[in-house]
């Protein structure tokens, strides 16, 4: 099943309608031609032509799909982008129709109605400059009002005019005073350049799934825009139909050429970032390179705190006197600007004491660039097996906080959120720890989207090799369970000091899930905690969490538990059991089957074979060639 495109993560098309407006604007001067400008406009935004009064409405009737661009016969064009999740409408149909007749003076405007799962942008050109007043008819037309579960449903959305936030969380029902009743807001402007342009954008707020899936996102019924001045007749001016046949084949030729370079990755790295990057409507903080530069002192190595799969990370200092982390996309990263999208989509739409904090971005002069708030004790790898002089000592007490905190923010992500999230990346490194020891998961570049009830399947795996699931690893079957093995693995490395690649383990072992079996086995499980704890710990805790981990590790999905489970588990409200319901060694067959398939993809990559984007480390790659000369045998040696 191929991987929908995050809602929050769309491009929109704006940027290449600056660029066909620029040569249009272009072609019009070279030729000293005048455009006729228009002074009034009238859509019936997801229906037919309708005269009303005696205006003259312009059909929108075009069903629209992701991502689409739409020009119509005249001077306007529209932007539609996003995918509805649980979708249960006709696909590709961004259309809504009335069920019913509606009893309101001009009835057949409301009885249609466009609408879009992220962002729709109506662009309007060769407007005569000055004062115009804008007005967004709408009308409820996709809810009912039966006093029933269906009525139950909100939509709401903001509206941008010229750039201007003009309403905030706008509620139609609440506004019109229920469904089905129109309500028209006009928006005086002001036009300069010749062209409007009108956006309502889905923040995220709002009902999903009422009284279906797929019903959200912003709705407009009609737009009307009349001048509130007196218009001057244009001289020596070629009629505006006349100028778009004559330039439209030019535009049509650019648009199909500048795709079709895109499509192929022939334009220029960065025009294309920056065009890509410059559509995106996310509601995040902006940084110039100029701050972020003075910040890190030119990305000094002495203010270098990290390196990732991303790139560097650099602490910094702003103006203000606030402590931040910047993480640089490498500059040979490919993958990277996929994840630096991705990452900022996710982290932008997600707010919880347990997960990072991302200030904004910067994008300027070829540099993608992440700002985040800085946390002092850096990440729960180093803190427990990095560096002598990084290590901190972690005492018992710290270390159940540390993995309440990170099943907190991983329940946050899974059932709590909105938008439910499987961050595919979960390790010792990608969980960050503050002044005060609390963690917050980092790191997003991978998280995916988890529709409820659906099971991904998909051939790019991602994460890192001895924390993925081995149904993810061995069948691209990806669910939230994923998310949750890997947190059973970062458990055991937070009761045993060890990390999950160690050489250092007993017994012959060559993991940590491995050689946690095999003290189960032996009943010596408290044989695990970390040495460096002395006596120093509850023995019922860290037994619970020893326990808690199996199960989060085990083989068949459904029989692990939900985060939720595991937050009450950890925090003593619901009893631990301690037997597994699968055996040790159907776990070691399914680890030894994981790790023989991770040397043939780690042999690919290095053939130039990447079907992959899962990070593996020398460490790792020696442990799946051992793993893989392994005898059998030992596999299941008590």
């Amino acid at each position: 099943m191929e991987e929908k495109a995050l809602i929050s993560l769309t491009i929109n098309l704006h940027p290449h309608l600056e660029a066909v407006n620029l040569e249009l604007q272009t072609c019009l001067q070279a030729l000293q031609w005048t455009v006729i400008h228009l002074y009034s406009l009238h859509i019936n935004c997801g229906g037919k032509e309708e005269i009303i009064n005696p205006t003259k409405f312009e059909g929108d009737e075009d069903p629209g799909k992701p991502s689409v661009f739409v020009s119509s016969k005249t001077n306007w064009a529209l932007s539609n982008t996003g995918i509805f999740l649980n979708d249960n409408r006709i696909p590709k149909d961004y259309l809504e129709l009335s069920s019913s007749k509606l009893p309101m003076v001009d009835s057949k405007l409301y009885e249609t109605a466009r609408i879009s799962p992220l962002s729709l942008t109506y662009y309007v050109y060769c407007m005569g400059n000055g004062n115009y007043s804008v007005s967004l008819h709408f009308a409820e037309i996709a809810f009912r009002n039966d006093n029933k579960f269906s009525s139950l449903g909100r939509r709401i959305f903001d509206v941008y005019v010229q750039g201007r936030l003009v309403l905030k969380d706008f509620n139609i029902v609440d506004a019109a005073g229920g469904v089905g009743i129109p309500i028209t807001k006009r928006i005086p402007i002001g036009v300069t350049n010749h062209t409007i342009e009108i956006q309502f954008y889905w923040a995220g707020k709002g009902t999903d799934g009422i009284p279906v899936g797929g019903i959200y996102g912003p709705l407009i019924s009609a737009i009307s825009i009349e001048s509130e001045f007196k218009p001057q007749k244009d001289q020596s001016a070629l009629p505006i139909g006349a100028v778009l046949r004559i330039v439209a084949p030019v535009i049509l030729v650019i648009v199909l050429v500048l795709g079709i370079l895109w499509w192929r990755g022939c334009l220029g790295q960065k025009s294309t970032r920056r065009r890509d990057l410059k559509g995106l409507n996310l509601k995040t903080g902006s940084f110039t390179l100029r701050q972020i530069k003075a910040a890190t002192n030119n990305f000094d190595a002495s203010n270098k705190i990290g390196e990732g799969g991303f790139g560097p990370v650099y602490k910094g200092f702003l103006l203000d006197g606030t402590i931040i982390a910047v993480k640089q996309l490498s500059s040979k990263s490919k993958q990277g600007i996929h994840e630096f999208v991705n990452e900022i989509g996710m982290i932008s739409a997600l707010h919880h004491p347990h997960l990072v904090k991302l200030y904004g971005c910067c994008t300027e002069e070829n540099q993608l660039l992440l700002v985040y708030e800085y946390l002092e004790n850096n990440s729960l790898a180093r803190a427990m097996f990095g560096p002598e002089e990084t290590q901190l000592k972690l005492d018992w007490p710290t270390r159940q906080k540390i993995c309440i905190g990170i099943a907190k923010g991983l329940a946050y992500l899974h059932e709590e959120s909105r938008l439910k999230i499987v961050h595919r990346d979960i390790k010792a490194t990608n969980v960050l720890l503050d002044k005060n020891l609390n963690p917050k998961i980092s790191d997003f570049g991978l998280a995916k989207l988890e529709e409820e009830g659906i099971t991904h399947i998909s051939t790019r795996i991602a994460g890192t090799f001895g924390y993925i699931a081995p149904e993810y690893a061995m069948q691209g079957r990806l669910s939230d369970k994923a998310d949750v093995y890997s947190f059973g693995i970062v458990a055991l490395e937070i009761v045993s000091g060890r990390s999950n690649t160690s050489h250092q383990l007993k017994d012959g072992c060559f993991y940590l899930l491995d050689w946690t079996l095999e003290l189960k086995e032996k009943g010596s499980l408290i044989e695990l905690v970390d040495p460096r704890l002395d006596s120093n710990f509850n023995q019922r805790e860290a037994m619970a969490m020893i326990n808690i981990a199996l199960h989060c590790t085990n083989v068949s999905p459904s029989e692990r538990p939900a985060m939720s489970s595991v937050v009450s588990m950890l925090e003593g409200e619901v009893a631990v059991r301690e037997e597994l319901v699968s055996h040790p060694n159907d776990t070691r067959t399914q680890m030894s089957a994981m790790w023989n398939l991770l040397l043939q993809k780690s042999q690919k990559q290095t053939d130039g074979v990447n079907q992959t984007e899962v990070r593996l480390e020398d460490s790792v790659r020696s442990r799946a060639q051992s793993e893989h000369q392994r005898p059998k045998e030992a596999l299941f040696s008590g």
